[in-house]
């Protein structure tokens, strides 16, 4: 970028945390404030239900369906009419433990179900009226059952540390797209508790962009937005990933999944690992002996020719000898033999280009490698005192001070 004397300079990068393991060093996250209309509604219903589902069985249907209707009348109750302040998981919960259900009388009317009658009259063909008349289509026991579940797959944000961490939001995500941000998501890896918040992110941060991307920067964003999605296959799914990777790419946007091995994608996106797959224009292997990943990278790698001599001599009344020449295709790296590779190497397969074999970069020999943590301990970025919110005011700076009464008198 240029200055106000139109010298050439650098512009510094914002950084935004989200941090999963300890949430003391995390912003806060509300997915929430990036709700604009019912359909946002349904896709941040969709990401919490396909990340928080556990070990799934058969004939759970019915009930995904109707906690996805009962979701979807509460949080639009919260986005439509609830004040900013209260737009957020902590309102969801509080809802959800406000409605009681007595199975021995059907007509009674807990405070949520009130709360509703009032925005009916008022508005009776309102998005958030129309979801919770169908859920109160199910009797009192089911609706009881319905309940139990969704406060089953909502007990994580028991936690005061998750429900103050999703208050209110400081990400910004839609603003990646508008100048230089670095963007850390942490999470654990080896407990996966947390991850559906990577994922709500992630689904909500592509979303975001690819329509600001169409409505704001007629269908490219100013700043190119790499994600580097490590771990990929612990963050949870994000739903029409296949679709997704398709199409971001015109907006100025890629993704780069890491992978243990490739039978990783495909635990988890079934039979759209493939068309995931097919959209990526670089594939790198960097080792394993997975025997999927091994078995598919030896097929692309394609074959090689290969000159064959065999010789033969019989012996009888005369002795006669032949010599057959052929040309054999074989593998280009079998499956043995990528399983046993140099681990100083790696695979680059590029479209429109032959798979090749190339060096591992030596990351020590980087210009800036002196700056890292990794050359000096000294260079590790204190994320605390980044976040820390005591303000020091500068001599010259103007500031307001406000005096605020407390009442205790009812405490």
């Amino acid at each position: 970028m240029k200055d106000k004397n139109g010298k050439t300079i650098y512009e510094p990068y914002r950084i935004k945390v989200l941090n999963t393991i300890n949430f003391k060093k995390s912003m806060k996250y509300n997915p929430f404030a990036y709700i604009h209309s019912e359909k946002d509604i349904l896709k941040l219903v969709t990401t919490l239900i396909a990340n928080t589902k556990g070990e799934g069985k058969a004939g759970d249907d019915f009930w995904v369906k109707a906690e996805t209707l009962l979701y979807c009348a509460l949080i639009g109750y919260i986005h439509y009419e609830a004040p900013v302040e209260e737009q957020n998981f902590s309102t969801l919960i509080e809802f959800i433990n406000a409605m009681e259900v007595r199975e021995d009388d059907e007509e009674y009317k807990n405070p949520v179900d009130l709360m509703f009658d009032a925005l009916e009259s008022e508005k009776p063909n309102h998005f958030a009226v129309r979801q919770y008349k169908k859920y109160k289509l199910a009797a009192g026991k089911t609706a009881k059952s319905i309940l139990i579940s969704c406060g089953a797959r909502l007990a994580v944000f028991d936690i005061a540390e998750l429900r103050e961490v999703t208050a209110y939001d400081e990400l910004e995500l839609d603003t990646l797209g508008d100048r230089k941000t670095a963007l850390f998501l942490i999470m654990s890896d080896t407990d996966d508790s947390f991850n559906f918040l990577i994922s709500m992110c992630y689904t909500q941060l592509f979303n975001l962009l690819c329509e600001k991307a169409d409505d704001v920067y007629g269908g490219r964003l100013p700043v190119h937005v790499r994600c580097l999605i490590d771990e990929c296959a612990n963050i949870g799914q994000i739903p029409k990933l296949e679709k997704l990777v398709a199409t971001i790419r015109s907006r100025e946007i890629s993704a780069c999944l890491v992978l243990q091995a490739q039978s990783q994608l495909k635990a988890i996106y079934k039979d759209n690992a493939d068309t995931i797959i097919g959209n990526m224009d670089t594939s790198i292997f960097l080792g394993g002996k997975e025997p999927t990943t091994l078995k598919e990278l030896a097929a692309a790698l394609g074959k090689e020719t290969i000159d064959t001599y065999n010789t033969g001599e019989s012996r009888g009344r005369e002795t006669s000898h032949s010599l057959n020449y052929q040309k054999l295709g074989k593998e280009l790296m079998s499956q043995d033999e990528l399983a046993v590779m140099d681990g100083g190497k790696c695979i680059l397969q590029l479209r429109g280009v032959r798979p090749f074999l190339s060096d591992k970069y030596d990351i020590t020999r980087h210009p800036n490698f002196q700056y890292t943590a990794d050359a000096d301990d000294k260079n590790a970025f204190d994320i605390e005192a980044f976040l820390s919110t005591r303000l020091k005011p500068k001599p010259n700076e103007v500031y307001d001070v406000f005096e605020v009464d407390v009442d205790t008198e009812g405490e």
